[in-house]
Order: structure tokens, then sequence, then C-alpha cells
């Protein structure tokens, strides 16, 4: 069979490739850049061609084998380059099929609008205006707006993200911020927004259509009261519709042509399990869908919500490797609508993110047109906000669902009660409900009100007040969210702030409180840090490490039965559930502890040398200071950094006096100097 020759510019010559493709009919396309062959998917039985060619390149190329027709399919506004196909195409006998697209929609007059036949009246019109300019017309028009650089500075241009777009509009002297490399379809909604960004007074567009742009562009423009400045289509001479090209050629090749079809996959949020809670959008993919996939609870409730159309095909995966399979065994079999099924809200804890990315992965790799969309349901606590009548754009919300064990949530919702005036918890069940009332009482956290959401949106639903007490004796399974109300919460400091007095302390030595608050500073602490306390004596310097962030966990290490004892008590009274006291003698109690990265070393017991190394061991880039109050401890601190690579080192010595009362007077009483030595590891080469 002869092979068709298409010259592309547009969507519409991208669409019928595919329908070509699609229907086994071979055919040469012709594009002129090269992000053109890249938007062009390589098609079974499709060559392609990608440059730029003039009319005696044209007329060569067409001579190189008897093609069936040549179809141009370039952009309305490419009129030589369409002129030059038609005399080439009349010179050698092919047929010449002119696909045409409608650049006239009914779109009326427009309060803001103008138009113009060519880009350089549209210029002229400019240079009698103020404001920013937001061109649309690509970068191969460009250079009639630069030129002369009165406008220059206003334009912002949007183009295409290819390499020969974006070296044009450096040559015409635009800086990257004025530079927008985008790859269309756009919506009102985007071209609005660009809008707003760029403070764009004018508009300016070529007269596209449809398929261009043209209408999401016009509308923009209109509701936020830009002036919009339309180039009117330069073609003249009549062509055919893309129904018309299409008959043809199924007339020309005999072949009935099957139109590639799009594989739509929808991921569906469910809501709160009542079909109330299921959006409108939502439940007209769910109608569509020729399959469903999810969890086998979510599917029974498409039975009980009698959704779905007849022969719809549903499956319990919600695992990509599970779906990935027949998603493509749908695209063999003609189906195009396809639906993943989530509880809730999809962009709410929910396990449609991780989904969606190996999804997007995928469509990358298929030479499919496929499009991928997540459709949200209502949150439980949007919905429990509301059946509690309060707002929750000001809340703290936590998930401790699936998290188990108390010691995994506790330092978490402690700290966001504590600080929080509200906080929405969700939880696995009433064990978890019993939970929280038993961490909260156990604390000591009063003034609260406690909100309990009971089966939300399933006929038994409830909504209740409860005190601590009635948290603990609740017996009833069922689905649980929980809020917690405060009117006067605790102010968390961001520095170190503790008084040396407010410590429980008997007979071991504690870092004092300048000492304290510097070490802290000095080890640069960061959220999710892993910090060892080691030789934590009162544990005065872990409470203020995990005082700065719930998120920190600290491990107060001490081999003294009395210390380790102390530890826990001040843990208990600060309200501290992230420090872990390690009764052990280190560096043989390290070892088995999660990989730190700040050490704080206020005692070593003379094992400075071996401690190190088990920490360089563990994270050879980690944190580390250590302080020091004997010259002997300080040298082997010295004689330490030489052994072990380190950088960022800083040794200092304080010296701190307190003003103590002397009858009339204020005396200043020395305290023994300390050397607070810091440093990071740092990897050997």
């Amino acid at each position: 069979m002869k092979r068709v020759l298409i010259f592309s510019g547009t969507t519409e010559g991208r669409k019928l490739a595919e329908g070509l493709a699609e229907s086994g009919v071979p055919a040469v396309v012709c594009v002129a850049t090269e992000y053109g062959k890249q938007v062009m998917d390589e098609l079974p039985g499709i060559a392609l061609h990608q440059g730029r060619m003039d009319g005696e390149e044209i007329r060569a190329f067409m001579e190189q084998e008897p093609f069936l027709a040549a179809v141009d399919a370039t952009h309305p506004f490419a009129a030589e380059v369409s002129e030059n196909i038609r005399k080439s195409a009349a010179l050698l006998g092919v047929p010449y099929l002119r696909l045409q697209r409608n650049t006239k929609p009914d779109l009326g007059a427009g309060a803001n609008r103008l138009c113009f036949s060519t880009n350089e009246q549209c210029r002229d019109a400019l240079l009698q205006t103020e404001g920013n300019i937001l061109l649309t017309t690509g970068s191969k028009e460009l250079a009639v707006y630069t030129r002369g650089g009165e406008l220059t500075e206003r334009l912002y241009v949007r183009v295409l993200p290819s390499e020969e777009s974006i070296a044009l509009c450096r040559q015409q002297g635009l800086a990257g911020k004025q530079i927008i490399a985008m790859q269309g379809p756009f919506s009102e909604e985007m071209n609005m927004a660009l809008i707003r960004q760029y403070q764009i007074r004018h508009l300016v567009t070529k007269e596209t259509g449809h398929t261009g742009g043209f209408v999401e562009k016009a509308s923009a423009a209109e509701k936020l009261g830009t002036a919009l400045y339309v180039i009117g289509n330069p073609e003249k001479q009549d062509g055919l519709s893309f129904a018309e090209v299409w008959e043809t050629l199924e007339s020309m090749t005999g072949t009935k042509l099957r139109e590639a079809k799009t594989l739509h996959i929808s991921l569906v949020g469910l809501g709160m399990g009542s079909m109330d809670t299921l959006t409108e959008g939502a439940k007209e993919k769910l109608k569509e869908a020729d399959c469903l996939f999810g969890a086998k609870r979510l599917l029974t409730c498409m039975d009980q919500w009698k959704i779905g159309k007849k022969g719809q095909k549903r499956y319990p995966y919600y695992l990509a490797e599970d779906i990935l399979p027949l998603l493509d065994e749908m695209r063999d079999e003609g189906q195009t609508e396809a639906a993943i099924l989530f509880s809730g809200d999809s962009g709410f804890y929910s396990g449609s993110q991780k989904l969606y990315q190996k999804l997007k992965q995928w469509k990358q790799e298929q030479s499919q047109e496929i499009s991928l969309r997540i459709y949200p349901g209502i949150s439980s606590v949007s919905y429990f906000a509301a059946a509690c009548g309060v707002s929750w754009h000001d809340a703290k919300i936590i998930s401790i669902h699936g998290k188990g064990q108390r010691r995994e949530w506790e330092s978490e919702v402690l700290a966001a009660v504590r600080y929080e005036k509200k906080v929405f918890l969700l939880v696995s069940g009433v064990r978890d409900v019993q939970a929280v009332g038993t961490v909260l009482k156990e604390n000591g956290i009063a003034g609260c009100q406690v909100m309990v959401g009971y089966q939300l949106s399933y006929p038994e639903e409830k909504v209740v007040e409860c005190t601590l007490d009635q948290c603990e004796q609740m017996k009833e399974e069922g689905l649980y969210i929980l809020a917690v109300f405060r009117r006067e919460c605790e102010k968390r400091y961001l520095a170190p702030q503790k008084k040396d007095a407010e410590f429980i302390r008997g007979k071991v030595p504690m870092t004092k409180e300048e000492i304290r608050e510097l070490a802290v500073c000095k080890l640069k602490l960061t959220e999710e840090a892993v910090v060892y306390d080691i030789g934590s004596g009162t544990g005065s310097v872990a409470a203020e490490i995990a005082e700065r962030s719930e998120h920190i966990q600290v491990y107060g290490v001490e081999r003294n039965e009395e210390a380790a004892e102390l530890i826990s008590r001040n843990q208990k009274k600060f309200r501290l559930p992230n420090v872990v006291v390690i009764k052990g003698r280190a560096p043989e109690c390290l070892a088995a502890l999660p990989r730190p990265t700040h050490a704080f070393i206020g005692g070593s017991g003379g094992r400075l040398k071996e401690i190190l190394e088990m920490l360089y061991q563990k994270n050879p880039t980690m944190r580390i200071v250590i302080t020091a109050v004997s010259l002997e401890t300080a040298g082997e601190i010295l004689e330490m950094l030489n052994r072990v690579p380190t950088e960022n080192e800083e040794l200092i010595q304080v010296q701190v006096s307190r003003g103590r009362k002397a009858g009339a007077y204020h005396l200043m009483q020395a305290e023994n100097p300390i050397y607070i030595c810091s440093f990071d590891f740092m990897k050997r080469e």
C-alpha cells in the first residue's frame, strides 16, 4: 500500500497520524521542530521526518516515492508552507488534502477585543498603550514585537518548552522571568492565573479556534478585563474538515479507519462511606467506568449505591503491580474508562498519591494517549468539623491510624494538644480513643474539650462531647475521629529556657543552664533529629533538646542508676515522651540504638576515644558537641580531633559568673570555666 504523507503542525495532524497507525495504514509524518517530533509519539507504521523545509526541499521530499496523498495539517498561520505543499503536490500529481481548522468560534464581539490582519499592525497598536503584555503567538513572530526595543521590557511570552523556542526568546533580549515555556492545552483557569501572576493588561493571540485554545484565552481576558488583541487567520482558501479528510482517506485506502482512543484513568475518593459524601464529578466517573479497581469493601459500596453501567468489570486490586496489566488488557479490548477507588479524600492521608506517581511514570512509557486525574471525596475532617460547627483551616491535623503502639504517636499527639488550641485526630478504632484519653490524663492535660465522632455519614452516626475518663471507658467498635479543643494552650519556647531550679536534682552532676543553652544551640538541631545525650546526668540537656520539637527523638544514656532514675522523673515532669532513658555504659549500649544524627557528650567515663569511634561507625556525617571541665579532658578532645576526620571544628572556653546579693551589695561569683567543643564528622575519602 502506498504511504500517506502528512505535514503536521497541529493537534489535528497528530490525531490523524494516530488514527492511521491504529488502523494499520502506513504514513510518513513531517514535523518542523525537535519538539514536534517529541510530542508525536512513536506510532507503529509511522515514519517521522523532522526539520524545516523550503519549497524546493518539499518538492524533493515528495519526489522520493509515490505517495497516496499529501495531507496539509500545518498551522493555519503557516500560509507560506501550505502554499509550497500545494504547489509541489500539483506539480507531482499527488492528491492534496488541506485539513483546515475552524478558527471562528461564535464568541460575540467582546468589550475589550481588538482585531488585526498582521502582527505588525498589532505591535503598532500596543505602542500606544501601557502595562504588561502576554504574547501567545509563538516564538517565530517575536521579532516583530521586540523590534526597536520599545515593548521588550513589557513583554511576557508563552512559548513551547523547546530549546529552539527558548533560544529565539533569548536572541530577542528577553530575560528568563519573561519566558513562560509551557505545553498546552491551557484551561481558562490557567490563563486567568497567568494574567494575574504577571499583571497582564494586554493579551495577544492568534485566531486559532477551539482546538488552538482561543476560546479559553478570550474568556479569561473577558472575565479579568484584560484587552484581547487578535491576529486574524490569513488563510483564505477553502479546505476540508477533520471528518472530511478522514472520510477521504478511508475511500482512498479502502480501509475503515479507527480513531485512536484516549484511556481515561480516574483515581476516585469515595468520601466517608455514604453516597452523600461522593462528589458529582466522582459519581459520573464511576458510572462511566468500564473497569473498577479497589479494596473489596469499597467495591461493595458500588453495589449498595447501585452505581455503574451494565457489563462493568470489577477487580479487588489497589496496588500498581496488579492494576497495570489489566489496564493493558483494557486498551486491547477498546475500553477507555478506568476508575480506581479510595476511601475518604484521595489527597488526605490516602494511598492514592503513591499509586498516582506510579501511574504517571507508566503513562510516560506508553504510546497511547492516556488521561490521568484525581477526583477527591469529602474527608472525615471536613465532615466532622462541619458536624461540630467549627472550622478546620487553623487546626493541627494528626493521623495515628495504623500506627499501633502508643509510643509511636504519643510525642506528636501530646505536643499538639499542649501547643495547639484545635487538634483533629484520625484514629484506627476504639482502642486508639481509649489510649488518647489515657495519654492526656497521665500528662495532666486539663481544660480541654474532647469531641468524638462515631460512624460519620452512616445511619448510626454520633457526635458527642466526652471527658477523658469517658474516652478511656468507650467500648463500641466502629469508625472514630476525635477533636481536642483548648481555650488556653501552652506557648512553645523556640530556644532553651529552663532554669536549673526547675529540674529534679539529687546528688547527680548537671550541666548548668548557660552551658546547656550554648550546647543545645551548638548542636544545630533539625526536625526528625535522632540525638544521643551521653552521660546524661539529670537529663537537663535531653529535656531541652526534646522540648524543641516532638519530632526529635532523644536517648538519654546514663550508667549511674540514681542518674537514670532522675532522667525518667524529669522526663515525666516536663511531659516529654520523646526522651528514652538508656541504662548502660557507653559505647557498648549504643550499638542497638537507631542511627544518630547528633550527639551531646557531657560525660564519657574516661572512654571518649571508644565512644567517638562507635559514633563514627554509626554515622560518619553526624554533629557532635562535647563539654569538658578539666584540662585533661580538653586535651583528650584535641587529640581525638586528629584521629577522626572532622570539619567545622570549634573549641571555646566559657566563663560564667552569677550575681548574688551580699547585704546591700551584689557580688559576682565565678563558676568553673567550661570547654565546649563542636564539630561535624566527615566521611573518609
